[in-house]
């Protein structure tokens, strides 16, 4: 089934099935600059560039690396990926994460896509090229050659100035020795492993007003060169939806995710206007947790991970750290990783609060801002009246937040589908 998901890839990317894709193209946040990094501005994508720059360039490959791991996994022993990077972390990302993983003998190609860039500096030559590595899963690959032939340039078309009957160009020349000889043009072009495509233009009808949207062509040479007609196209970092945009035209069956919501419906307006009507065979889906497998979860990395998802930053001292686990904006967050969470919960943070810091919480309180925030998989009817006590009687507001509206879950493991057309 062709698939929109909507979710961090990395838990998505979990769920699939192990060897089942013929093909993964990533075009993953460059590290660059970070304001040019929020394109849509949602949670999703605000919590994502939290997590890839908060370490600087060592953040930013781990985070890159565990979801590679699992593209590794899903990939068919046939199956091939094209990892599209920038100068900036290119180098990191070849060594630590493609050559470990995929293993230096299964690197192909590094694929160079040329564009033209406006350039103003005399110290350097222009940046305008990205990088697109090309590794494969084992010795044994899908490539069409003929797909990866690029017509000749015109002076060449020239030198073939005569045309035959059926349309085929030629040329008549003469050898050292005086005999005549007769040289046909190739039907398709040359091989490169350069690609000069230029951006998208402001009045190209492709265009649908993503920052980094990669133009068509880009695509169409890489799926057709690497798949065959129903073959399965991953796209993790799904974006402006150009990767299943194309796999859609050439016949291929595809898979996108993408943890932006706004991301998801450009995506699915883009399929909209490229196809009269959807078939039942489109879906876009919202990914839920396993409650369970959460609950099982390493405590301190549930917290962690929990926290970053609230927008928090978690302490990195694990003990001793009076009851709290982070803070948001310097107000502290505790993590209960139970339900039914009860009074003495609350009790036992706020002296943890007042503690930790007494001016900031007389501060709270006078301003009537919270002091703190306590995050469970449910509360108790005590807690929760406790909590109204204390905002309506002396001002002191702890925020009660369920898990639930951090991170969706279902009990056991599941996917909630519903038509393009009903994401609304």
């Amino acid at each position: 089934m062709n698939r929109i998901i909507l979710g961090d890839n990395l838990e998505i990317l979990k769920t699939l099935e192990s060897e089942s894709i013929d093909l993964i193209y990533l075009d993953p946040p460059f590290f660059s600059n970070r304001n040019y990094e929020v394109i849509w501005g949602d949670k999703g994508e605000i919590r994502s560039f939290q997590d890839r720059w908060e370490g600087g360039i060592s953040q930013y490959i781990d985070w890159l690396r565990e979801r590679v791991e699992q593209m590794h996994r899903v990939l068919k022993k046939s199956g091939s990926l094209f990892l599209h990077c920038d100068w900036h972390a290119d180098a990191y990302i070849r060594v630590e994460i493609l050559d470990k993983i995929f293993g230096m003998k299964n690197f192909r190609n590094g694929i160079i896509w040329k564009y033209f860039k406006p350039h103003s500096g005399k110290t350097h030559f222009p940046k305008d090229y990205d990088t697109i590595f090309f590794y494969t899963k084992s010795n044994k690959w899908t490539f069409n050659y003929r797909e990866i032939l690029v017509d000749y340039d015109e002076k060449a078309v020239q030198r073939y100035d005569k045309i035959d009957k059926d349309g085929k160009r030629y040329k008549i020349y003469n050898n050292r020795d005086g005999t005549t000889r007769v040289s046909y043009m190739k039907e398709r072009g040359k091989p490169t492993s350069v690609l000069e495509i230029p951006f998208i233009q402001g009045i190209s009808n492709e265009r649908i007003g993503y920052p980094t949207q990669k133009p068509e062509a880009l695509l169409e040479r890489i799926i057709k060169c690497a798949s065959n007609e129903g073959d399965l196209v991953l796209d993790p970092f799904v974006g402006g939806g150009t990767t299943v945009a194309v796999a859609e035209k050439l016949g291929r069956r595809w898979i996108g995710i993408d943890q932006s919501m706004i991301a998801v419906k450009v995506t699915e307006a883009r399929l909209q206007k490229q196809m009269e009507t959807f078939g039942d065979s489109r879906s876009a889906s919202l990914h839920k947790y396993n409650y369970n497998k959460l609950r099982s979860e390493d405590a301190f990395e549930f917290e962690n991970w929990i926290v970053r998802r609230f927008g928090g930053e978690p302490n990195a001292k694990k003990h001793g750290n009076r009851e709290l686990d982070g803070n948001k904006d310097n107000i502290p967050i505790r993590v209960k990783r139970s339900d039914n969470v009860g009074r003495d919960v609350i009790d036992d943070f706020l002296s943890a609060v007042e503690l930790a810091d007494k001016n900031l919480y007389d501060k709270n309180v006078r301003e009537k801002k919270p002091v703190g925030y306590i995050i469970a998989f449910s509360f108790s009817k005590n807690a929760r009246e406790e909590a109204a006590r204390l905002k309506r009687r002396e001002n002191i507001i702890i925020e009660l937040v369920d898990a639930e509206t951090l991170v969706p879950m279902v009990m056991e493991p599941a996917e909630i589908s519903a038509k393009m057309c009903e994401l609304e």
